[in-house]
């Protein structure tokens, strides 16, 4: 099965091998290489505020990336891979693993940082067979997609891919539905394929849901025109849960100045043989899967300079789950910041913990200033800083967490982009499974130099 989207490739093509041999050849004279190499030096110090906890700090240095391949169409059909890499470098005796094989560690049991999440490797993250026929398309293999709950972050090295089928079909240029199904994920610190509900609750998932195995039903309607876009996605997890996102957004401009205002919610309900077990076992996750979340934003852009302020609330209900369940690399609130260690929760296993501005009775004002510098005669220079208040409606938890972060950012003919981030978080407060909070990081400080090249 690891292999299976591949071998559909292979056989397609010897299917497409006819006695127009010009013209399959042309399949791959035509075909286009894509990629790109990145190098990624990440450090992370802790103070931890619990009684005799000790101080840490973790490094890693990296150099990976992608390389694509995707043939030109015949008859309709085309087919690509994608490789994908990372090898580490000049390892401390603390390891970040977050841009190495974090994933691989807690799969295997080996922890977050051991030897097995320190170690590199490379995996066939794409291996796809399309069809398209005017304004339909059909996609089977493996992909890396973005979705707001589903969603390839670029925090670190790789992007995380989803196995399935997916079928898209555009109404209009500016209306486009999206219906796929799903059943295994990879992350992105790892190089396996594991069925989509197992990665999302691990051990846990027979106990949960009653099987072993499950998959993700996907509806999505995107509609964009020329002052405003609307998105809807329902995600159908079997047996787990059910998750509804939709946002929306309405631009205009004043004078030299464009207004972006956005709102979005976010509900989550726990579903067949999970919300029988959750309801009970509340002891387990604090109850049945129960969110409500809102996220407001407007942005100014004037010139090279954007101003942009956020707000988000995760609802608090008693004898509820009610922190969002994000496992599979989905950071969809507005008032997200690099710092999260929410993207931690698409960890094998750990969808049901929660970090930051994603607990529930979490309350978040986010502020970000960004200025590029061409007008300067500083071409491809720019400048981000972020800040986030949160506070938190928790018994016993009565300070605020709050994230400062900095990006310095020099991009050279869409090539070339070399990224300084610095990132310092106060108080930095994250919830078990059951609801309840750890120990608050007093400081978590975090540096970061990312040089990434695209071909």
């Amino acid at each position: 099965m690891k292999y299976r989207s591949l071998a559909i490739i292979l056989l397609s093509s010897a299917l497409l091998a006819t006695s127009e041999v010009s013209t399959l050849a042309d399949v791959f004279n035509e075909a286009s290489v894509s990629g790109n190499v990145k190098y990624y030096y990440i450090q992370t110090d802790k103070d931890n505020s619990a009684q005799n906890a000790q101080n840490t700090s973790a490094y890693a240095n990296t150099a990976g990336g992608q390389l694509h391949f995707d043939s030109a169409s015949l008859y309709g059909f085309r087919a690509g891979v994608a490789f994908m890499t990372t090898n580490p470098f000049l390892l401390g005796p603390n390891v970040d693993a977050s841009i190495i094989g974090r994933d691989n560690g807690v799969r295997l049991g080996d922890g977050p940082s051991g030897d097995i999440a320190s170690k590199g490797f490379s995996v066939l993250a794409e291996a796809y067979l399309a069809y398209d026929y005017k304004n339909m398309g059909i996609y089977l293999g493996r992909e890396v997609i973005k979705t707001p709950l589903i969603d390839a972050k670029v925090v670190r090295l790789l992007p995380s891919a989803v196995e399935g089928v997916s079928f898209k079909y555009t109404l209009k240029e500016d209306t486009k539905l999206d219906v796929a199904y799903y059943s295994a994920f990879k992350q992105r610190t790892s190089d396996v394929f594991i069925n989509i509900i197992k990665h999302a609750l691990g051990d846990q998932t027979k106990v949960i849901t009653g099987s072993d195995s499950g998959y993700v039903g996907m509806f999505g309607f995107n509609h964009k025109a020329d002052n405003y876009s609307v998105k809807l996605y329902n995600y159908y997890a079997s047996d787990f849960m059910n998750s509804l996102y939709m946002s929306g957004y309405y631009k205009m401009n004043m004078a030299e100045t464009k207004l972006s205002l956005g709102a979005e919610y976010i509900t989550q309900r726990s579903i067949g043989n999970a919300e029988t077990y959750l309801k009970q076992n509340p002891s387990y996750a604090g109850g049945a899967i129960s969110v409500n979340a809102i996220g407001l934003k407007t942005s100014l852009t004037k010139g090279s300079s954007k101003l942009l302020i956020a707000y988000s609330k995760v609802f608090k209900k008693s004898a509820k789950h009610d922190s969002l369940v994000l496992p599979w690399d989905g950071t969809p609130l507005f008032t997200n910041m690099i710092t999260s260690n929410d993207l931690f929760q698409s960890n094998y296993g750990n969808a049901l913990n929660a970090d930051s501005i994603y607990i529930g009775g979490a309350q978040g004002i986010k502020l970000l200033y960004n200025q590029k510098y061409d007008d300067f005669g500083l071409k491809g220079f720019s400048t981000t800083l972020s800040y986030l208040n949160t506070s938190f409606d928790r018994v016993g938890f009565d300070k605020t967490q709050e994230d400062y972060n900095i990006v310095l950012q020099y991009k050279a003919h869409e090539t070339f982009t070399l990224q300084l981030k610095g990132i310092w978080v106060t108080n930095d407060t994250s919830a078990k499974v059951d609801g309840s909070l750890n120990a608050q990081v007093k400081l978590l400080t975090q540096y970061r130099a990312i040089a990434n090249y695209k071909f």
